[in-house]
């Protein structure tokens, strides 16, 4: 017994902290540090990043496209509006999501629709890591329809807008047009570009997991484009389109230009070229068709500058309005070279220098000057330098600065030649004879108040010279098909080869510049035809009946009454009859 309790075992206390403990204590202690210090780095340190995460599961900016202004002519008629059309687009990663392809017969009819080939589409959204992919642009709404009913997953449409132009080929070159992001690439349409783009609006919205809409957080009104309103006339554009485009067609000509001028504003009433092109379908359209030719393409005036040596001999006192001058034999040499007429035409005044044309004539007041005030005519009177309009692509004409200027350059000058202009800077010297001396800048913007005019001529002289200008459209003169029935016109007609390297060519340009009605000018016409290839090749049968019809029907647009003496005589009698019934 004694033995057993001596070896019975002894009872020990337990200890207060077992290891098991310490790691359990330790391993919950740290996993409490750790989440409490990621959730200090969340909340404290860097709290953006979760914040963005979700804000992307969640927020979405809406953008609400603003029109583009639209351009009306002085009467309000619309020349460029901007239309409601949809875009297809894709989302590759969705696609590839929910099978890719393998519909191919809805994948297909989509290709059919749109014009385009299959694999063409599946090469474009082949990557799908690619969100975005735009399928076909301003397509029309019932394409659009059809698309949303082939129902294909990751195709969607959004709104857009494309220009539409109602005139069509008529203001193609002065309207210019834009390219697929309503962005204006020529005309009118680029050099008021900021003027008629309108500020998207934005609106940025909260949407839940079924991407519906349930709070607006933020919302920015966007500003519709500007209007903007021309000085052009559709009227009369189109008539002149009309008649400008039978012209080079029946002279087979290479091109040609016309602008019709408001005398006593300035203002461009129309401005037409053709070839032209239809900006509302441009496959296909050459750059050729697309260029501006009345203010880019320059020439020779030729004849139709002949106006400019009377004018200076007159204003410096060489020459009086009734004096004549001796143009025999019909012919001279100066400096080696020949200044010729096509006939003697002896003694002409200076309303016979005008009528026969006469290079001999023209010469002679031009060496009777001196060489500074005949150069700055040139100036004055609009044919060098730009018109005012600020036309993109306008030219200032070809005219060459020199210090010294011989007596056969001075020659050549007085008839046209050595200088090259543009269409509208011709019109713009033929308004300022027509407005009394008065030089005002073209414009095709309509900017408000008319601009204050210039005196550059005396208003008797350009008077005069309108006087002079009636004649060459009379029996006799070299422009009778010029004449309107009921109104008296005046103008000039100009036939100049075109000059090719080493001299010049076969080739001619056509031009006439005239104005009416002459008793109190209105309106100032110049048509110019490029390249005749017919039979007739001289502006007076050319140019000239263009003009009168661009101008006879220019004139009964705008109500202007006639002033020829036989028809006011006629009108009167007719009055009086109907009077005393």
């Amino acid at each position: 017994m004694s033995a057993r309790r001596t070896h019975a075992k002894q009872n020990l206390r337990p200890r207060l902290v077992e290891w098991r403990f310490i790691l359990v204590v330790t391993v919950v202690i740290g996993v409490f540090s750790a989440l409490v210090a990621r959730a200090a780095y969340i909340q404290v340190i860097e709290p953006d990043s979760l914040i963005q995460q979700g804000d992307n599961r969640t927020k979405r900016v809406r953008i609400t496209r603003a029109h583009r202004g639209i351009i009306t002519d002085r009467n309000g008629e619309e020349l460029a509006v901007s239309v409601p059309v949809r875009a297809i687009y894709a989302d590759p990663k969705v696609i590839h999501a929910n099978g890719g392809f393998t519909d191919s017969r809805r994948w297909q009819a989509l290709a059919d629709v749109l014009g385009q080939e299959l694999p063409q589409i599946t090469s474009r959204l082949s990557d799908p890591e690619k969100r975005f992919v735009y399928i076909q642009r301003q397509v029309s709404s019932a394409m659009a329809e059809y698309v949303e009913k082939l129902d294909l997953p990751g195709v969607y449409l959004r709104g857009e807008s494309r220009r539409y132009y109602p005139a069509g080929e008529t203001t193609a070159q002065l309207i210019g047009m834009t390219d697929v992001d309503d962005k204006g690439i020529e005309g009118i349409e680029r050099l008021y570009n900021d003027w008629l783009t309108g500020t998207p609006g934005s609106r940025q919205i909260r949407r839940d997991a079924k991407g519906r809409q349930v709070e607006i957080l933020e919302q920015i009104e966007g500003q519709a484009g500007k209007d903007l309103q021309l000085t052009i006339d559709q009227r009369i554009q189109a008539l002149a389109y009309k008649e400008l485009k039978l012209a080079v067609g029946t002279y087979k000509a290479a091109s040609g230009s016309a602008v019709v001028v408001d005398v006593k504003s300035g203002d461009i009433l129309a401005m037409v070229n053709s070839p032209s092109f239809n900006p509302n379908n441009r496959s296909n359209v050459s750059a050729h068709r697309i260029r501006n030719r009345a203010i880019t393409d320059t020439f020779e005036p030729g004849s139709t500058a002949k106006p400019l040596a009377v004018l200076a001999a007159l204003e410096f006192g060489t020459v009086k309005l009734n004096d004549t001058l001796d143009t025999s034999p019909g012919w001279m040499r100066i400096g080696g070279s020949m200044v010729q007429d096509g006939k003697n035409h002896g003694k002409l005044d200076l309303t016979g220098v005008i009528t026969k044309s006469s290079n001999m004539g023209t010469t002679k007041l031009a060496l009777s000057v001196p060489k500074n005030h005949f150069i700055d005519n040139y100036y004055q009177l609009g044919l060098v330098g730009d018109t005012g309009t600020n036309l993109l692509g306008e030219s200032g004409g070809i005219f060459h600065e020199r210090r010294r200027w011989s007596d056969f350059e001075l020659a050549t000058l007085s008839f046209g030649y050595g200088l090259s202009v543009t269409t509208l800077q011709l019109a713009r010297m033929y308004s300022i004879i027509a407005n009394d001396g008065y030089k005002l800048p073209l414009r095709v913007i309509d900017t408000g108040p008319e601009p204050q005019a210039e005196s550059v001529l005396s208003p008797e002289y350009s008077r005069a010279m309108v006087q002079m200008l009636e004649t060459v459209v009379m029996d006799g003169g070299t422009a009778p098909k010029a004449q309107i029935h009921g109104y008296r016109v005046a103008g000039k007609t100009g036939t100049s080869r075109k000059a090719v390297a080493g001299g010049y060519g076969e080739e001619y340009v056509n031009i006439f510049a005239g104005l009416a009605p002459v008793s109190d000018p209105e309106l100032v016409v110049v048509v110019l035809i490029n390249e005749p290839g017919g039979d007739l090749y001289y502006a007076g049968d050319t140019a000239a009946p263009t003009f009168a019809r661009i101008m006879s029907g220019a004139l009964q647009m705008l109500n202007i009454p006639p002033d020829d003496k036989a028809v006011s005589s006629l009108a009167a009698i007719t009055g009086g009859l109907n009077h005393d019934s």
